[in-house]
């Protein structure tokens, strides 16, 4: 167990450095304005899920590697890419409704969680 921890943690590291040098490269490169960097991580991401999803889970020996890779990696890099796979999946097993919940769920309740939170920390802190 705690060999898989170590694993999560160091794709996360790796994941999350990713990102970092991403968003910062492209928003060197486009500016400011829209988070283009960030829906790009989210799309690479979750298109990079996909096929880790077929070569490690389908073709087998994932149970090393999706910790690191999956999880880890491709966690830090994105937890869009998770979101993605588990909507996927929902789709998948033909639960088309829950999908649905699940996509407008997880956006709208995320949103508006942030938007609570700012509100709290900015009534608290300011």
């Amino acid at each position: 167990m705690l060999n898989t921890i170590g694993l999560v943690a160091l794709g996360g590291a790796i994941g999350a450095s990713l990102r970092f040098c991403a968003v910062s490269a492209i928003f060197r490169i486009i500016g400011a304005g829209f988070p283009m960097g960030t829906m790009i991580v989210n799309v690479v991401g979750s298109f990079l899920m996909g096929i880790a999803a077929i070569a490690l889970l389908e073709r087998g020996n994932g149970a090393t590697l999706v910790p690191f890779v999956m999880v880890g990696i491709l966690g830090g890099f994105t937890t869009f890419s998770a979101f993605s796979m588990d909507t996927i999946a929902l789709f998948e097993k033909g639960k088309l409704a829950m999908a649905a919940l699940y996509v407008f769920g997880s956006m709208g309740l995320s949103v508006m969680a942030l938007f609570l939170g700012l509100l709290l920390a900015r009534s608290i802190l300011t």
